[in-house]
């Protein structure tokens, strides 16, 4: 388990900030799979710092919930007038039911500590037909990340800390979600270059670095120092974001 109340808090808004370009790019990338209808209710859980959450209520123009269960991730989150940031977990959410028409988990299902009441949770707050948007990593469709070379065991520390896509389908039908077939391969993360990787990298806002030996990333990070300092506005490669697609039948 990651402590977003201690270190990892204190540098999240600087190794994981989403700039408004990017914001408004995610947003547009989900509203392709829900409804057209405006307004929509949204539920961002694991909102965090509130990276998105504003973006939700600009695109969707209707209730935005954050759900986080950091009091720190919440106190930095930034406010806006179509949102309500809240105390809960997915395994707990503090939401009536049928009360939203899409679920956002972004980068959060590998923290939950119970995956299927988390998914039923979801369900439960999702009206009937609503969408929700499972945007993770499948350890069956890991990225190949170019920061891998730096730190050795971190390929495989990511690939235990996912689970398959067939696995997490296999949840969700058990929770009552119905999961599209396929897995959407989301396109919005703006290119950086080498030195703008290596200063938000370094602040070890990750979850892979709460979990590699400390000599391995202080040699990893000199490495990549190195590197930045050698060659800083090399462009890095942009990875697509994959995303599960889950219904609650109407």
């Amino acid at each position: 388990m990651v402590d977003y109340n201690g270190r990892m808090g204190s540098v999240y808004v600087a190794g994981r900030g989403i700039p408004a370009t990017e914001v408004r790019r995610w947003a547009a990338e989900f509203a392709k799979h829900l409804p057209e209808r405006r307004p929509l209710d949204v539920l961002d859980l694991g909102s965090g710092t509130g990276r998105l959450t504003p973006g939700l209520a600009e695109e969707f123009q209707g209730k935005v919930y954050g759900v986080e269960p950091s009091d720190r991730m919440r106190a930095a989150a930034e406010p806006h007038s179509g949102v309500s940031y809240l105390k809960g977990s997915a395994e707990e959410i503090p939401l009536p039911e049928a009360s939203v028409d899409a679920v956002l988990m972004f980068l959060t299902f590998h923290h939950w500590t119970d995956p299927v009441q988390g998914l039923r949770e979801v369900r439960r707050v999702l009206r009937p037909g609503g969408v929700a948007l499972l945007r993770t990593q499948f350890a069956d469709l890991m990225p190949d990340l170019f920061w891998y070379e730096y730190f050795p065991s971190a390929r495989e520390v990511d690939a235990r800390m996912y689970l398959t896509l067939a696995a997490t389908k296999e949840l969700a039908v058990e929770a009552g979600l119905v999961p599209d077939d396929d897995v959407v391969r989301i396109s919005a993360e703006e290119q950086r270059t080498l030195r703008e990787r290596y200063e938000r990298l370094s602040h070890r806002a990750l979850s892979t670095f709460e979990h590699l030996p400390a000599d391995e990333m202080d040699r990893g990070f000199a490495r990549f120092a190195a590197d930045a300092e050698r060659d800083p506005d090399r462009p890095m490669p942009v990875y697509d974001a994959t995303t599960l697609v889950l219904t609650r039948p109407s």
